[in-house]
């Protein structure tokens, strides 16, 4: 009887603590094992370092570490499949972009996963901007006199990309459409081959990152026209925007986050943003990404994370559609 007694009364008082505790007793069960964040490129760029840094920081809000698994092919896929695929229980994670959440989905014909079916999204870290660069024999100095030289000469002029259906086509392509200058494109096989056209004048235009055309814009060797982000960039202080170039509204980068399977319940799923929330605050974060070109996001609402990607869905659709780009 005693026993039974002392049983209940712990069983009550387990309850009674629970209960004080509220949600944040639930929350502090997860994670009890280390994180898993699985990124879809190389080790040494820009997303892979961003994605050490937030695992470094999210592994001291949470407690355990956030090993990063590098899982590199398939233009993302490799990885998006297998995040989709794993067990929903929070402990994977992937470092999602616009590439694997947004374009892939609408380009291949056979993909694996369903990007808005199979993740959620828990937050943008940061935005990749691009810059309009050109090269400098051609006569003109800002975006809006490239554009009324481009249509001086209609399809005489070439613009670079680093391939069919890469986001950086598709910026030039909804530049083109926003101005309305006709340039052909010419694809490359890398950022190098591309820049190197650039700078010989076999294309006259390219939109690309702002971390890999910046040395060669301090340098001299091609001319930045434009950024294509809403506000000028730190590092391209004396760049406009292309909405100050006289093209109101327009707007274009990739992205990187972090998502996780659709089916991860919901207090795991806020207990990682709420962890990658912590580390966007930081201004040591901010400070030591922006120099390198990307801007670090704020932390958002999960309703504003979802419009987000809303947003970019309907953007980079559009411009799909009208060129009708489909790959294999």
């Amino acid at each position: 009887m005693a026993y039974r007694l002392n049983h209940r009364l712990r069983r009550i008082a387990a309850a009674t603590i629970f209960a004080l505790a509220g949600p944040s007793a639930a929350l502090a069960a997860f994670p009890d094992k280390p994180v898993k964040l699985v990124v879809p490129y190389t080790p040494g760029g820009s997303a892979d370092q961003l994605s050490r840094v937030l695992a470094e920081g999210m592994s001291r809000d949470l407690g355990q570490p956030v090993v990063v698994e590098n899982k590199p092919g398939a233009n993302t896929m490799i990885a998006a499949t297998q995040v989709a695929r794993s067990a929903p229980d929070g402990y994977t994670v992937f470092l999602a972009s616009n590439a694997s959440m947004v374009l892939n989905p609408m380009l291949y014909q056979r993909i694996a996963y369903d990007a808005a079916r199979d993740f959620r999204v828990l937050g943008i870290a940061a935005e990749l901007p691009l810059v309009v660069v050109a090269n400098n024999e051609v006569p003109a100095g800002t975006l809006a006199e490239f554009v009324t030289y481009a249509k001086s000469q209609p399809g005489k002029l070439n613009y670079a990309s680093v391939g069919i259906g890469n986001p950086l086509q598709l910026a030039t392509e909804l530049l083109k459409s926003r101005t309305g200058m006709d340039v052909a494109h010419i694809p490359y096989n890398g950022s190098a081959p591309a820049l190197t056209s650039l700078m010989g004048n076999d294309t006259q235009l390219m939109v690309d990152v702002v971390s890999t055309s910046l040395p060669l814009v301090r340098e001299r060797k091609i001319k930045a026209l434009a950024v294509t982000t809403g506000e000028r960039l730190a590092v391209l202080p004396e760049v406009p925007t292309v909405a100050e170039s006289g093209f109101p509204g327009f707007r274009a980068a990739t992205w990187f986050g972090l998502a996780v399977p659709r089916a991860v319940p919901q207090a795991e799923a806020q207990r990682l943003q709420a962890a990658l929330d912590k580390v966007l605050k930081d201004p040591a974060f901010r400070g030591r990404f922006e120099p390198l070109g990307l801007v670090i996001q704020a932390p958002r609402s999960q309703a504003d994370v979802d419009a987000y990607v809303q947003e970019d869905r309907q953007r980079w659709g559009a411009v799909i559609e009208a060129n009708h780009i489909k790959l294999d």
